[in-house]
């Protein structure tokens, strides 16, 4: 995501590289480009001008230190002005109430039965609550079934209301269903619909009344840029949504629909879902979403992720083991499974600093470690628990098991060496653990 606007930014920002100080001249063609990146980034017009006036007030009024460059400067202010521009901070939902009633809105095509399914996961698994499915999409054909369908993949029950096609009903029985059968939180999928299809904006209308609901989420394809932002400012008008959620942002290399939207209805991003998977769903922070648009990475969020999949007890035994040079390739195998739950390979690569241009290219997805997995698999019990044992004709027989080559097996060898001894240097020196923790960004 925001490919396309980063190289740009990159581009404008060395205008000012090697200059002395910040004058009007050189800021002036520094933020021409930036406007000019923006509005190929599908910023509207007015916005990105707005958006440079600000950064150019803030620069002229600069004391720059001597210790710091005129780009870094400019890097620094528009920095706290994407933040800004994108709601300065996470606004998250609101789900005090028990159960908590929060209502789905949007276009046809905008991912909303995905992301119903999606944000009944978060509830579930982390938020405490015991979600309930509403299937209030009447119309399009299969679209309960595809809700029942992702249901059964998080575990949530799905209300479908089979005893009446009216969606106003089927969310009003549901509430009272949700209610008497003790559920935390009530997520109602409707049909999508046109701002310009009366009778459908006024049956959206009616849901909301005849539920009341403690949430509005309007959701919005980011793929369509600055058709999303109008839409949403029709819908807004209707609604009064409390909360803008953005799909499909992995595949939108410009950004326009994330840098854009708050600033014309007013209203927060609270989520954004960057892939297919049920757990690909994120809270909104625009400080993160500019330090990506910035190349800076995102190392707050790679943290988090991996906590999410942190099992103290096993790294207390991991660690037992790597003190005692017994770390071996089922550990090894356990540490692959770990990262792969904690989401996309080559999305997790770009939130490391530096790494987002260097892993853009490259073909990295979730098969990254299926032949490391496959020649794992392919040992006896007793040659992934003492990998020394493996000689030239145990190679060869794990090379046929495993699909693979011989060479394959010398080079998984190689890291798998290199990262015990990294493993045990780290864990044997804590000076050298506490140096790695104050390297610069990953102090937050």
């Amino acid at each position: 995501m925001f490919e396309n606007l980063t190289d740009r930014l990159e581009r404008s920002f060395k205008l000012l590289k090697g200059q002395g100080r910040i004058t009007e001249i050189n800021v002036a063609e520094t933020l021409k480009d930036v406007r000019r990146a923006l509005l190929d980034a599908d910023v509207h017009y007015k916005i990105a001008k707005s958006f440079t006036d600000k950064v150019k007030e803030k620069a002229l009024g600069q004391n720059v230190l001597t210790a710091v460059q005129p780009g870094q400067m400019m890097v620094k202010i528009v920095h706290d002005e994407l933040i800004d521009l994108m709601g300065g901070q996470a606004v998250d939902i609101d789900i005090k109430a028990h159960p908590a009633v929060i209502l789905i809105a949007g276009l046809q095509g905008s991912g909303k039965t995905t992301f119903s399914a999606k944000l009944a996961h978060l509830l579930k698994t982390k938020r405490g609550k015991r979600p309930l499915l509403v299937a209030g999409d009447v119309y399009r054909p299969a679209a309960i079934e595809q809700l029942k369908t992702l249901g059964e993949q998080v575990e949530v029950p799905v209300y479908t209301g089979e005893a009446t096609k009216d969606p106003v009903k089927i969310a009003k029985n549901a509430v009272r269903h949700a209610k008497k059968e003790g559920y935390g939180a009530v997520v109602i999928d409707t049909a999508g619909r046109l701002a310009v299809d009366e009778d459908m904006m006024k049956e959206i209308t009616a849901i909301r009344d005849a539920v009341n609901p403690h949430e509005i989420l309007f959701v919005v394809d980011a793929m369509t840029g600055q058709d999303a932002v109008n839409t949403a400012k029709a819908f807004n008008d209707r609604l009064d949504f409390d909360g803008v959620v953005l799909t499909k942002l992995d595949g939108d290399a410009r950004g326009g629909a994330a840098l854009t939207i708050r600033s014309v209805v007013n209203k927060p991003i609270k989520y954004v879902s960057t892939g297919e998977k049920m757990d690909a769903l994120d809270v909104f922070h625009p400080d993160r979403m500019a330090d990506r648009i910035l190349g800076m990475g995102d190392v707050v969020t790679l943290v988090e992720k991996a906590q999410e999949q942190f099992d103290e007890a096993e790294a207390r035994r991991l660690q037992k083991k790597i003190a005692k040079n017994q770390f071996n390739f089922d550990d090894f195998l356990s540490q692959i499974q770990q990262i792969k739950k904690m989401g996309n390979i080559k999305d997790l690569a770009a939130m490391i600093p530096g790494m987002g241009k260097a892993v853009r290219n490259m073909d990295l997805d979730d098969d990254a470690f299926r032949e490391v997995e496959a020649i794992i698999r392919s040992m006896t019990p007793e040659e992934r628990t003492n990998p020394d044992l493996l000689n030239g004709s145990r190679k060869k027989r794990i090379a046929m098991g495993s699909g693979t080559s011989v060479t394959e097996i010398n080079r998984l060898l190689k890291q798998f060496n290199e990262t015990r001894k990294m493993m045990r240097a780290v864990s044997g020196n804590k000076k050298n653990l506490s140096r790695l923790m104050n390297m610069p960004g990953m102090r937050r």
